[in-house]
This record gives C-alpha cells, structure tokens and sequence, in this order.
C-alpha cells in the first residue's frame, strides 16, 4: 500500500452505555489489522487538480474532516471496518497521486473489500477508475462493462490534452477505455446547464453519456429517473459510483469547491444511491470536492459522512 498510515487517535466520539450501541469510531480498525473483507476507507488528500481547473483549494483537507464526522455516526453494519490512510499529492505531482491512488485500490479490491475513497478534489476519479481497471483487467475473463455513475453538477469531460485536472477525469477515462478497446459507459446525474458549456454537452452526447440535468430531478420525476438508472445499470457488469458534493444545492453543502445554486437536495439523492447500491454490482465509491475551509456548522463533511453510511449500509 502506497498510503500513510492513518493515526486511529483521529476515531473518537460519544459511546453509550446501553447495549447495541456502537458507533464508527468504536469499530473501525487500522486496515493492517484486517481479517476479512470490509468497507476500506482511504483518503486522497490533493486538491492540485482543483487549482488547475482555477477553483478554489483547501479540497486536500477534506479527509480528515470526513472522518470526523463519520466517527460519530451509529454503526449498523455487519461486517467490518477499515482505514486504509491517505494519499497525498507530493510537489504538485498528480499523475503520480492518482497512481498511488490506483494501485493501492487495485490492492483493495484483491483482498476482497469495499474501497470508499475520501477526496480531495475531483481529480480522484481517474485514479479510482485506473484502480477499478487494474483490477479488473487482472482478473476479468472478458472485457468489462464498468459503468460509471456521477452525481454532478458538471461533466469534468473537459479537453485532457493540455492539463490534468478536476475539470477534464472523465474525459480521460474515456481516452483509457478507447485506449484498451473497453466500452465507455458513464452517466452524469444532477448536471448544471448554467456551468457546463455547449461543447461539453456535445462532447457528452458523442460520448453517449445519461444525463439528466439537476432541473429534472423532482419529487415527480424520481421514480422515472431511478428506472433509468436501473436500465443503465443492466447493461454494466461493474458500477463505479462518484460523487461530487457540488451536486446538492449551496444551502446543504456549503463547504465545496464550486458551490451550486440549484442543485439536487439530499432527500432526492438518497434514493438513487440507494439503488445503486442495492443493484449488487458497486465495486467502488468516492466522494469529491469537500472543501473544509467554506464549511458551515460541518454541514457539508455531514453530508458526506451521511451518504458513506449510506452507501455501506447493506454491508
């Protein structure tokens, strides 16, 4: 494993006195005292890409902040729980981030657990999928069919050719998939008309990529919009889930890189990840773009820790 090892000093939190009563902080274990598989959480402390894509940093803090607030929420799983360390981004080396990043979730997977990845900016994407890859190409008899599902207010399938970014994770999965003759299956849910240009619909649309605009995503339409993410999901074998908290609306995740003004609220989010999760094929998950230093009352490193409980829960 390529991460820093995490000081487990960082779990702690009320505990109860009456039976049953757990929380996080009292279950979770260094990974290198893991005996079977479970949830494994590690963290990508970088926000290089962020600042090449002229948002604004403090991305790289969000680890830590995200474990705080998970420590405290009230433990419902069944199998085990694991902290795998960080990643840092060393000298404005992203590539070689995301490497380590990769690699240490291609490890993961072998041993059989459950990689959450806690970002860091969105530039944690490509190293998670390029550790998904490594995985799979190592153990897959056939080509793999990896969906990616993205809750997003932006595409990040910007132009990779002049810069690695936050911006431009997508784009360069694709490139990677066309690169090794596998099928680029992605779809973006919660998109922002207002901050994604023309191009990047079109490019989306060439990409044959699910989009459905944050506008679209109501109490009325829900239903559908799950159905549809069902529909995409059956044709995956693999399902790769992405967050980016810039998705919900400014008032419920403050403490983000790009702060949204329309957004998906959380109790419409819930729901898809709730199938996701349930279809049986999600391999992987990260979340992206938490920025402690514009946090209010931890509302956003809340939310993050909320949905990991949340996509964990059948665990």
């Amino acid at each position: 494993m390529n991460a820093d090892r995490m000081n487990m000093d960082a779990w702690t939190g009320r505990i109860d006195p009456e039976p049953d009563s757990l929380r996080w902080h009292q279950v979770i274990r260094p990974l290198d005292a893991a005996d079977s598989p479970g949830v494994a959480l590690i963290g990508f402390a970088c926000d290089e890409g962020v600042r090449r894509n002229h948002g604004r940093p403090g991305a790289i803090a969000a680890p830590a902040t995200i474990r705080k607030a998970l420590a405290g929420l009230a433990w419902h799983r069944e199998s085990p729980a694991y902290d795998a360390g960080n990643v840092a981004c060393d000298n404005g080396d992203l590539d070689a981030a995301q490497a380590r990043l990769a690699a240490d979730i291609a490890t993961l997977l072998a041993a059989g657990h459950f990689p959450v990845v806690l970002g860091g900016g969105h530039e944690v994407a490509y190293g998670s999928w390029q550790g998904l890859a490594a995985h799979l190409a190592s153990t897959a008899a056939d080509i793999p069919r990896i969906g990616i599902i993205n809750f997003d207010a932006h595409f990040d399938l910007r132009d990779p050719a002049h810069v690695h970014s936050s911006g431009t994770p997508f784009a360069q999965i694709a490139h990677a998939c066309a690169d090794r003759g596998w099928p680029f299956r992605y779809a973006c849910l919660g998109v922002s008309r207002a901050a994604n240009t023309r191009a990047l619909f079109r490019r989306a649309a060439d990409l044959d990529v699910l989009v459905r605009e944050d506008r679209d995503i109501t109490p009325l339409s829900l239903e559908r919009i799950g159905e549809d993410l069902d529909a995409f999901i059956a044709t995956c074998d693999h399902v790769y889930l992405t967050i980016d908290l810039d998705v919900l609306p400014a008032g419920e995740a403050p403490g983000v890189s790009a702060p949204a003004p329309h957004g998906v609220p959380l109790a419409l989010l819930e729901p898809l990840i709730e199938r996701v999760r349930n279809s049986g094929k999600l391999r992987l998950a990260d979340l992206a773009e938490h920025n402690p230093e514009f946090d209010i009352d931890s509302r956003t490193a809340r939310v993050a820790a909320r949905l990991i409980h949340l996509m964990t829960l059948n665990g």
